[in-house]
């Protein structure tokens, strides 16, 4: 069966009202016959839910399509992305471990490797995104895990995934992949060779911008070990916003279809306004790593980013002047999304730490929605002639 099919038609268990959707268990706990059976389940001698922190109905329903999609064994979800991402570092990191992460990643997780990570004496060493030949160079011996975006956020730089997977397993290090730009219809990192892959689940996933999750799925060994970390921690994901994510999922490739048809469409449009001094698209030629997004991704993806002529006054003039973009603290929407790095998402990173991950002061991320193409690119057309 088809993963995408197995994720459509993998349910809860039909309860005795025969529902034909999946019920909410908006539950914080939950009841037992008898002092023995419940003797059992905090042994862990069964898989009984105890408490919606460890585990739930309609969250593990979310988890488990999570996992068809991606091939993994076993999974757990979050409250947010973030929390997901903090889980699969603490869990496998400890004082004197050394973690190698590429330096093009989203902002709240480089606050993370360089602001929190050294506090319980964890060393990192930062790895150009675009250049992968170097990153030998950087694993210690004590080492212990890579991390990776691809797509990198916001720059678009698409890392090989087969030839981080062979690195991984070639020094015994743990893969650790953020799938979120690519979501799991266009990307399989797992194939590749990745341990661990993470979402936020707010993005892609969700779609239309209502709730917050995240997500880590791999090796069951591995997971469980993060179930621990997280069973004890606590951020949990809560049946409602899990209910939703299920959801979600069911429409979630055609959707990224739709998505990705409508920003080829555009970047294809953009490439060479004269406004522009560069544009950037997985799917695209010109793409530096075109032939790698081409042996790993299914399509270029939603998201679309170029650089502004004039710097850091015509990007915020830009988003000024956008008549139908959304202007917020999210992508992946039905809605089109518009934002300027420099200023917002990576604002508290220095000017040097941005240039080095290819952030430049006109840099405009896009988030292709789903309206019609032509309207999209009109919105975009209308505010450069206004820059």
């Amino acid at each position: 069966m088809h993963p995408i099919t197995q994720a459509i038609r993998t349910q809860t268990e039909r309860t005795g009202e025969m529902e034909h959707s999946s019920p909410l268990f908006l539950t914080s706990s939950f009841c037992f016959d008898n002092a023995e059976e419940m003797r059992a389940a905090f042994a862990d001698e069964n898989d009984d839910n105890i408490y919606s922190r460890f585990s739930n109905p309609s969250v593990k329903e979310f988890v488990d399509r999570m996992c068809a999609l991606e091939g993994a064994e076993a999974g757990y979800a979050t409250a947010s992305g973030m929390s997901a991402v903090f889980a699969s570092f603490m869990t496998f990191l400890k004082k004197g471990d050394h973690l190698v992460s590429c330096n093009a990643i989203f902002g709240s997780t480089h606050t993370v490797i360089t602001k929190y990570l050294p506090k319980y004496g964890i060393e990192y060493t930062y790895v150009p995104a675009n250049k992968p030949e170097i990153w030998k160079d950087a694993i210690r011996a004590n080492t212990k895990m890579i991390y990776i975006e691809t797509p990198t956020n916001p720059g678009l730089d698409i890392i090989d995934l087969e030839f981080a997977g062979r690195l991984a397993r070639e020094n015994n290090l743990i893969l650790n992949v953020d799938n979120c730009f690519a979501t799991p219809v266009n990307q399989v990192p797992i194939k590749f060779g990745a341990d661990i892959v993470l979402h936020s689940a707010t993005k892609w996933i969700d779609g239309q911008g209502r709730v917050l999750g995240g997500v880590v799925v791999g090796k069951e060994k591995m997971i469980h070990e993060i179930y621990l970390f997280c069973r004890s921690t606590g951020p949990a994901l809560s049946p409602f916003n899990a209910w939703v994510l299920s959801k979600s999922l069911e429409t979630l490739d055609v959707r990224m279809e739709r998505h990705a048809s409508n920003a080829l469409y555009i970047a294809q449009q953009l490439e060479h306004h004269p406004k522009l001094s560069w544009l950037k698209y997985p799917y695209l030629k010109s793409h530096p790593q075109h032939a790698v997004a081409l042996k790993q991704m299914n399509n270029g993806g939603g998201i679309i980013c170029f650089e502004l002529k004039g710097g850091l006054e015509s990007g915020r003039k830009f988003l000024d002047n956008l008549n139908m973009f959304s202007l917020t603290a999210n992508l992946g929407d039905t809605r089109s999304i518009a934002s300027h790095p420099a200023s917002t998402t990576h604002a508290k990173l220095t000017e040097e730490e941005r240039l080095a991950v290819n952030i430049t002061p006109g840099l405009i991320r896009i988030s292709v929605g789903l309206e019609h193409r032509d309207d999209i690119l009109a919105d975009v057309l209308q505010t450069l002639d206004k820059c």
